[in-house]
């Protein structure tokens, strides 16, 4: 998503693969202290996780947290400090997901700050500055972001519930929880297509928007359910996504402003 954002802003190929290369790398140290500090039950309920399993040391996965975090900032660095900030805003509110907020009734908070910051990162780390346009991307971005960890949530909720804890989705009841999922993602689509309509967005961008939606749409059918492989696939296609419908909305607006 991200190099895809720095595309739509304007930049080279060399910028987009370095600023998409630091975005994976600091997601990569983000998920590898997530399997570190879910191992312990993760061996219960998840034992093809890489750490359970032995694939994976403790030790080495915690290499990857540091070696993760100095590369995704390193490559973030040629941009400049604000870019910087971003990244190390992102990585604080990922770490802090896994160390205090997961499987809590405030998950979706990481997840409301964290999301939006991707399209923020792609695009100051291009330009070194914001359009206007992400005025409206940015609440659609917490919006998304929030259906996106309810889904999350609802993945984990047997492992949850085993635990005691009550996660969003607990809280909410996994039914309703994917009912405000669907409702909170139809809302996030009908918006960006909408305003890519009122801006007068050229066929291509608006057909991938429609095209994102649907992507969309088939993950929140697939977390219809309540098998945990099914609702982890589900969120997971739901992230790609918002991704997909992101970079369409960018572009479509992109266009219609010049």
């Amino acid at each position: 998503m991200v190099a895809a954002v720095a595309i739509v802003a304007g930049g080279d190929a060399l910028t987009a693969v370095r600023l998409g290369v630091a975005m994976t790398a600091l997601q990569v140290s983000i998920g590898a202290l997530n399997d570190v500090v879910d191992a312990p039950r993760d061996a219960g309920y998840k034992p093809g996780k890489p750490i359970p399993v032995g694939l994976v040391s403790p030790e080495l996965a915690r290499a990857v947290i540091a070696a993760g975090a100095v590369m995704g900032l390193a490559l973030a660095a040629p941009s400049g400090l604000s870019t910087i900030v971003v990244a190390v805003v992102g990585l604080a509110i990922g770490y802090g997901y896994d160390l205090a907020l997961k499987g809590t009734a405030g998950s979706w908070v990481p997840f409301a700050i964290g999301i939006p910051l991707l399209p923020v990162f792609g695009w100051l780390g291009t330009t070194g500055s914001l359009p206007r346009s992400f005025l409206v991307l940015l609440p659609l971005a917490v919006v998304a972001a929030v259906a996106l960890a309810i889904a999350n949530a609802r993945a984990d909720a047997e492992r949850d519930a085993a635990a005691g804890i009550e996660s969003v989705a607990l809280r909410l009841g996994v039914d309703r929880a994917w009912a405000v999922n669907a409702a909170l993602l139809v809302l996030v689509v009908g918006t960006a297509c909408a305003t890519l309509v009122v801006r007068g967005a050229p066929l291509g961008p608006l057909g991938a928007a429609v095209g994102a939606g649907i992507v969309i749409a088939s993950g929140v059918i697939v977390g219809r359910g309540h098998d945990d492989r099914r609702l982890e696939r589900a969120w997971e296609v739901q992230a790609v996504g918002v991704g997909l419908l992101a970079a369409a909305w960018l572009a479509g607006t992109a266009i219609a402003r010049s």
